[in-house]
């Protein structure tokens, strides 16, 4: 799976997880150049709290169009630090 956003390949990994139609990537497979941390945080009542990244690719900026759960509820255990993304990011094969 890749994720792509602004004719950048953010996420590429033969290993995600999907969780409520959302393909969580593991952290390695992210290219961190392109996220910066977000002030954001909201929390899922069986996942844990999520915390935010902003995607900055090619001169533009996606406000928290990836979360992950740093530390996740018990339920939720295997997508802890996997990053999923939504805001007009492309989710392909």
């Amino acid at each position: 799976m890749k994720a792509i956003w602004n004719n950048a390949i953010l996420a590429e990994s033969d290993r995600t997880i999907v969780v409520e139609g959302n393909h969580y990537f593991p952290h390695d497979s992210i290219n961190t150049e392109y996220f910066r941390p977000s002030e954001t945080h909201t929390v899922c009542g069986w996942k844990g709290t999520a915390s935010y990244y902003d995607i900055e690719a090619n001169g533009a900026t996606n406000k928290d169009a990836a979360w992950f759960y740093p530390e996740t509820k018990p339920d939720a255990k295997e997508i802890e630090n996997h990053v999923a993304f939504w805001k007009g990011i492309e989710v392909t094969k």
